[in-house]
């Protein structure tokens, strides 16, 4: 089964108060309709979340985050590519990569369990362009 690659968007922003408050900022995105094709949170300090969001709909994230009065840090580009899971599958993404000269700053992978992977990559926008068709089947 081919690779499903393509370009994301992403958006960040810092939540103040207790961790549970920052969570409830996702009721609201849900509640507008706000589909995440992942999140990423990291705790800031006893009293800070930062959050990271990769939505479907950029807008509607946006448009979202207005409302509940959240200032995002964005849009920035990511890739994501969803794939048929397999022993060395990640080293394998990053071995094309490394041939096109793609340098990934971050990422975050994970299984689901029933044989598939999801891999999100934090490329420079002018890699996207490389590292999509490096990351192609």
């Amino acid at each position: 089964m081919p690779a499903n690659v393509r370009r994301v968007q992403y958006f960040y922003a810092t939540v103040r108060g207790e961790p549970d408050e920052a969570y409830g900022l996702l009721t609201h995105l849900a509640e507008q309709g706000v589909n995440l094709l992942a999140l990423h949170t990291v705790p800031m300090g006893p009293e800070s979340t930062q959050l990271t969001f990769f939505p479907d709909d950029p807008m509607r994230l946006q448009n979202a985050a207005r409302e509940a009065g959240l200032v995002l840090e964005g849009p920035h580009t990511a890739i994501l590519v969803q794939k048929e899971d397999a022993i060395g599958a990640v080293a394998s993404l990053h071995t094309r990569l490394q041939k096109a000269s793609v340098h990934v700053y971050a990422s975050t992978a994970i299984v689901d369990g029933k044989g598939f992977f999801g891999y999100v990559l934090y490329v420079r926008e002018g890699d996207a362009d490389r590292a999509m068709a490096a990351l192609r089947d």
